[in-house]
């Protein structure tokens, strides 16, 4: 049988390097492996359907299967995951002194629909008191000015959401005091140049998101992955195999991070630092698979279909391939 040529957008992390060098093949695949921003990825693939394998915002494909709308079928392997407490970023003259005094304040977001925002207004409201309701929200570009909704909204509730102007950008609204924070999965140039009055929500960010963990036991799921569901209608054995890959591929991340003879990253402490992480999140802390994570599964359908993102509430075991909930043990 001649071997599937397949083309795989994703970002090159430890966990997805593997498969973009080749050391772990897709089985019966030539793979072309695209490294390629997350933004980016998300949106070429669900705008234009580019490729055969894309990386995908989580919140993306849970609104798009609730309407069985998504192109792509999903693969529980969770090549994204980031507490994001320290997403949130405040005026500091503004009397935010703590994530309820949030309420009545204008707050920035990239997108109202992003994974990372999703989580953080699911947090607010869970541990704080925080709804969406009790906020203004501004939509558009962090950086640079244009950007939009990438997955239509249709809320049906009363939520204040404005996008903001073409020329504007969020962090030229939070320096100018237009806004009183934003949320954002990457860093604002704002903070990032020590701008005055601008802070963290959580400064101690790691003891918040540490003591959420051990609260809720959740590790919050920002990207998976996605077969294109015409190829995989075409080929059968396809989705089991790139979900093989993506699970032998992490596995040679966990084992290879925190490697002493020869340091895999430029951290000089890691080993040490990946042993705190397991004293907190446990030995096998980024496991893929919905029964092990369906705690944190579970918690982004109810904050997505509570926040009037999803069509109808949907459960773990409709999201992913049936192939996927279940793999072969030796």
């Amino acid at each position: 049988m001649s071997r599937l040529s397949i083309t795989i957008g994703c970002g090159s992390y430890d966990r997805t390097r593997p498969i973009q060098d080749g050391r772990i093949p897709v089985e019966g695949c030539d793979v072309n492996f695209v490294p390629l921003e997350p933004e980016e990825a998300f949106f070429r693939s669900l705008r234009y359907q580019e490729f055969d394998v894309s990386e995908l915002s989580f919140n993306s494909f849970c609104m798009l299967s609730s309407q069985d709308a998504c192109p792509y079928v999903g693969l529980p392997a969770f090549v994204s995951r980031v507490f994001r407490h320290a997403a949130i970023y405040i005026r500091t003259d503004r009397g935010i002194k703590k994530p309820e005094d949030l309420k009545g304040k204008k707050i920035g977001l990239p997108e109202y629909q992003i994974t990372a925002a999703v989580w953080a207004r699911g947090m607010l409201q869970e541990e704080y008191g925080v709804a969406p309701e009790d906020v203004h929200w501004f939509t558009g570009g962090q950086e640079e000015p244009g950007r939009d909704e990438r997955t239509p909204l249709k809320l049906d509730r009363d939520v204040s959401i404005t996008p903001i102007g073409p020329k504007q950008t969020l962090c030229g609204m939070l320096e100018n005091g237009e806004l009183d924070a934003i949320i954002t999965a990457r860093n604002p140039s704002v903070f990032l140049r020590g701008l005055p009055n601008v802070d963290r929500l959580f400064p101690n960010y790691i003891e918040a998101e540490q003591a959420y963990y051990r609260k809720t036991g959740l590790f919050p799921i920002m990207h998976i992955i996605g077969v294109k569901k015409t190829l995989a209608e075409r080929e059968p054995w396809l989705v089991s195999s790139v979900y093989k890959a993506f699970r032998e591929a992490r596995d040679f991340a966990m084992r290879d991070v925190a490697t002493r003879a020869q340091l895999r990253v430029m951290c000089p402490w890691v080993e040490a630092f990946v042993a705190q992480v397991k004293t907190v999140l446990g030995e096998d802390y980024w496991q893929y698979g919905v029964a092990a994570n369906r705690k944190s599964v579970e918690a982004m359908l109810r904050y997505s279909y509570g926040q009037g993102l999803m069509a109808r509430q949907m459960t773990p075991e409709e999201l992913f391939a049936p192939e996927t909930l279940e793999v072969s043990r030796v």
